[in-house]
């Protein structure tokens, strides 16, 4: 890759960011496209965020948007319906130089719920943060009821009636049949799952939105062996990836199978 002064600079913000396959993924895909771009990994704080989007923005670039900062980045810029909606971005990209924003975060986890063969039918999230309100997106399109599963009762509250603002009826945890871990946990090998299957009697279908590097996560892992179809998050992620595209390159075919081969640790 080489980087000159009309490098188009991409990149991927939150914290952390180091763990994140995004920038491997998405280099392979530049290079394969033909692309004068870059893709960074950049921690920084909710603070700093707007700031650093309009600069990326400004200078033709773009990127993506990860925990913790999805719900601040919703207000950096331009939303469109789907930010609107939830009110929590996480892809950026410049039009005339200034910041627009949208959610390839549903697209991504639709896409990770039909690899599980997950049912449209009660769904439980753990968690009430950025990717929790895309897990509320996609049981409004698939017509699924939710429970939810945080460490505050009043989120939790907070929570379902705001889905149910949205048109998603409530579910009781016991009844679910599809589990989404929208939380941080798992990044860590040591992370225990988030919460315990024996409290889903009726499991069948496990999304495990976070991944690690190497080995499944903890979830995924006492997924299979109680019999539930189980995957981490790296569908979600090639396909939230390759959906932004769409954006920062209106036009260019996506290079989707080298981004698979990235993630799969064939290619550096």
């Amino acid at each position: 890759m080489r980087i000159t002064g009309t490098t188009r600079v991409f990149a991927l913000l939150g914290d952390p960011v180091a763990h994140s396959l995004s920038p491997v993924m998405q280099n392979a895909a530049f290079d394969a496209a033909g692309l004068d771009a870059v893709y960074l990994p950049i921690r920084c704080t909710a603070e700093d965020l707007p700031g650093v989007i309009r600069t990326l923005a400004g200078t033709g670039g773009g990127g993506n948007v990860t925990v913790p900062h999805k719900l601040v980045a919703a207000k950096a810029g331009t939303p469109d319906a789907r930010v609107r909606a939830l009110d929590v971005a996480n892809v950026f990209w410049a039009n005339d130089g200034q910041p627009m924003l949208g959610n390839t975060d549903v697209d991504g986890l639709l896409a990770l719920l039909e690899r599980v063969e997950a049912p449209s039918t009660t769904w439980c999230v753990v968690g009430t943060g950025g990717s929790a309100r895309a897990a509320v997106a996609a049981a409004g399109e698939c017509g699924a009821r939710i429970a939810v599963r945080s460490r505050s009762d009043e989120r939790a509250r907070n929570f379902l009636a705001w889905a149910a603002g949205l048109g998603v009826d409530p579910a009781e945890v016991g009844e679910c049949e599809v589990l989404i871990n929208a939380t941080p946990v798992g990044l860590g090998a040591a992370d225990p799952p988030p919460v315990a299957l024996t409290d889903f009697p009726k499991l069948a279908a496990v999304a495990d939105l976070t991944y690690r590097a190497e080995g499944a996560t903890a979830l995924v892992r006492v997924a299979r062996d109680a019999g539930a179809r189980a995957e981490d998050g790296r569908e979600m992620l090639l396909i939230q990836g390759a959906a932004a595209w769409s954006r920062w390159f209106p036009g260019v075919g996506v290079p989707v199978e080298v981004m698979r081969a990235a993630l799969a640790g064939r290619m550096a």
